[in-house]
């Protein structure tokens, strides 16, 4: 039966276990429905059998009409594994430099010969390699320099030339020669815009080694969705938690790499509303760990295959302890929790095994996989079945799983499973449950502090949100050690597919400019603008961010925008009295004196007192809070008399110390948006400034807000 004439955003998310489909309205963001399959790593068509399966499952089981899907994405995991099992293609580099020393150094930077990805294994993309003189380049030359590169091995083809960010002609004459040829080919400045020609080449070269086997599956996965009669674009999730077309897929697909992380980040932040946080997404196998600040998920450069790269991936820290880890015991104590999990070694969780079954259990030390440490311990049945107790279990035996949540098991079951062990140690059951979740407690925290230092949270207002299914085994014991206030929300165990359903369209280009004119910031401003319309967003709701690395010359430009068919926001819009709410939860239990001192058409101000510091936080209409500042200076004044304002209270909120001078974070409030900036130099500070308020009414009240550092 149809569901009449609804909007529904379908998200897929690819785990290393299941692949979980979520169909969500599109104007009320509720759950239509949800279906789960077990991930199709060994089908002939891979991991893409498993999303279809799941899709159609979706729309039958719900009744949902092909005709009623107006956006479909999915996560994959497929780059990634690409990677890790060396199901790559042979790559052959076409260089192009020009003479003299400058040709020399380039000529040994672009021959970077085979990418090692497991030395211990051996697994490598195998890399051939040939150099033309940029005098010489022809369509001659390059014909022959592709025939010696394919009669070498190579599959797919990398054009890089030094200095090519600055001029693509040579590098796109190679891409047509390889394509009269049916070869695959990549452009290094197609995939980042940075100087750096070796790390540029290898960023290329990686990504061509999975163009063939991921263009294969994303013509299947699109010709499936087709056939089930749904005619929207699909979209591919990104490691940096935007999504892109298909199509854009095709040429960059290195870009996918880590988007299952990404996909349970922007589920965090798009459904939980969760603005300031560190995110948890517990699986069975993995623990993800990032950062939402201010609305925004931290980013880095991603390291695949121990290779840095110039790939913008969320800057998420991967622990290989989870859920379903394994526990390592000696003669008298636990040794350590994980990396191996229970579905690895074959055994169910004790606490998801029925009571009556763990007869006479018996305690069985074993290596998981050949080459592991025989410390891992399991229990053995009288019926000869094996389990064993893991950090669900652990949880479940100290109370701290509640029944509503996705982890929640038979603690009798647990109980029993544990035992023996507990007595081989000389301690109680929940002697041993402490010490299991006291090894996950010090990785954790270690990860915690380094991304706390890394992006400056206010310890003061710190949270934990959980996600994944196994969230309930790992969060509550961490957040009660931390002294730090925790949510897992409902749904959590489908996070990531609500994440993928809810993404919004991301691009970003990068250039190294030491000195940005106004002229270069519109410029590449525009280009990130194009970049996200290319891929997918609706030209209306693009938003572009610009950051100027005064150390490195480096200029970033971040586009966000909405696909298509707008979403409507998930919440009804919130009143004075809920903003002040949500504000005083951000705050944290530190901060007194909590009131409303501003409000403009779209956001909320509120302030407070801290020791002798204003802490500060924005909300907007939606209930998200898009600024969080611990010791803050505030400013109302008009679009015309913004910068000097800007200028006055450069100093004026800035630090002196003895040797050095602490310039202020700025942020402007102005319309609906929220801008923010850090700079060394008051020139660029007023350079950016000005690009985003050019364009507004001279009479429109601004907000300016500065963050004085301490």
């Amino acid at each position: 039966m149809s569901a009449g004439h609804r909007s529904v955003r379908m998200g897929i998310d690819v785990g290393g276990t299941y692949t979980k489909c979520v169909a969500l309205d599109n104007q009320t963001h509720q759950i239509i429905g949800k279906n789960e399959v077990k991930t199709t790593h060994d089908d002939e068509r891979g991991v893409a059998a498993g999303v279809v399966a799941s899709f159609r499952n979706c729309l039958a089981e719900n009744g949902i009409d092909p005709e009623d899907v107006v956006f479909v994405a999915h996560s994959t995991t497929q780059a990634t594994n690409a990677f890790i099992e060396g199901d790559v293609a042979h790559v052959g580099i076409v260089g192009v430099a020009g003479g003299g020393l400058e040709g020399m150094l380039a000529k040994r930077q672009l021959n970077i010969g085979d990418v090692i990805l497991d030395a211990q294994v051996g697994r490598k993309i195998p890399v051939h390699s040939t150099f033309i003189k940029k005098k010489q380049l022809t369509d001659a030359t390059i014909d022959a320099a592709l025939g010696e590169l394919v009669d070498a091995g190579s599959e797919v083809i990398v054009a890089s030339m030094a200095f090519g960010v600055d001029s693509m002609a040579e590098e796109e004459q190679i891409h047509r020669r390889a394509q009269i040829r049916d070869l695959p080919v990549t452009m290094a400045s197609d995939i980042t815009k940075l100087y750096g020609l070796t790390r540029r080449t290898r960023t290329a070269a990686m990504n061509a080694a999975i163009l063939p086997k991921m263009m294969a599956t994303a013509n299947a996965t699109e010709r499936s969705v087709r056939e089930a009669g749904v005619n929207v674009p699909l979209m591919i999730m990104r490691g940096d938690g935007g999504v892109m077309e298909i199509s854009e897929m095709r040429k960059r697909p290195i870009l996918t790499a880590l988007s299952g992380p990404a996909a349970s980040v922007m589920g965090s932040l798009m459904y939980l509303r969760a603005s300031n946080a560190i995110y948890f997404e517990v699986g069975g196998t993995t623990t993800n760990i990032g950062v939402i600040k201010n609305g925004r998920p931290g980013v880095d450069y991603a390291n695949i295959g121990g290779h840095d790269t110039y790939i913008s991936s969320l800057d998420v820290r991967i622990l290989g302890c989870a859920g379903g880890s394994m526990v390592r015991i000696s003669n008298d104590d636990v040794v350590d929790v994980g990396p191996r999990s229970a579905h690895i070694a074959g055994c169910e969780y004790a606490c998801f095994t029925p009571e009556e079954e763990i007869v006479d259990p018996q305690v069985v030390m074993l290596s998981p996989k050949p080459g592991d440490p025989g410390d891992y311990v399991a229990i053995k049945l009288a019926s000869g079945k094996m389990i064993c107790f893991t950090n669900t279990d652990a949880a479940n035996v100290l109370g701290l799983v509640d029944e509503k949540f996705f982890a929640h098991g038979n603690v009798a079951s647990a109980r029993k499973a544990m035992q023996p062990v507990a007595d081989k140690l000389g301690i109680t059951v929940e002697d041993l449950a402490t010490r299991i979740l006291e090894k996950d407690y010090e990785k954790v925290k270690a990860c915690i502090d380094a991304l706390a230092e890394k992006y400056e949270l206010d310890p003061e207002a710190m949270r934990l949100v959980g996600c994944g299914g196994g969230a309930a085994s790992l969060v509550p014991y961490c957040a009660e050690k931390m002294g730090l206030p925790y949510a897992i929300p409902e749904n959590a165990e489908v996070i990531s597919s609500i994440g993928v359903a809810l993404a919004m369209v991301r691009d970003v280009v990068e250039r190294v400019m030491p000195n940005p004119t106004q002229d270069d910031i519109r410029t590449i401003k525009q280009e990130a603008t194009d970049q996200a319309i290319s891929s997918g967003a609706d030209p209306d709701t693009v938003e572009v961010h610009i950051d100027i690395d005064s150390t490195t010359g480096k200029v970033t430009a971040i586009a966000t925008g909405s696909t298509e068919v707008k979403t409507t926001d998930l919440q009804k819009e919130v009143d004075e009295a809920e903003a002040l709410q949500l504000a005083t939860d951000d705050f944290g239990r530190q901060v007194s004196n909590i009131e409303l001192s501003d409000r403009t058409d779209h956001f909320f101000i509120v302030t407070g007192t801290h020791k002798d510091h204003l802490p500060l936080r924005v909300v907007d209409k939606k209930g998200f809070v898009r600024v969080q500042v611990s010791n803050a200076v505030t400013c109302k004044t008009t679009v015309a008399h913004c910068l000097e304002e800007v200028v006055r209270l450069w100093d004026e909120a800035s630090s002196f110390m003895a040797d050095s001078v602490m310039r202020p974070d700025y942020y402007i409030c102005v319309g609906p948006r929220v801008c923010d900036y850090s700079a060394i130099y008051l020139e660029q500070l007023e350079l950016m400034m000005g690009l985003d308020i050019d364009d507004r009414d001279p009479d429109e009240e601004v907000v300016i807000i500065c963050e004085k550092k301490d």
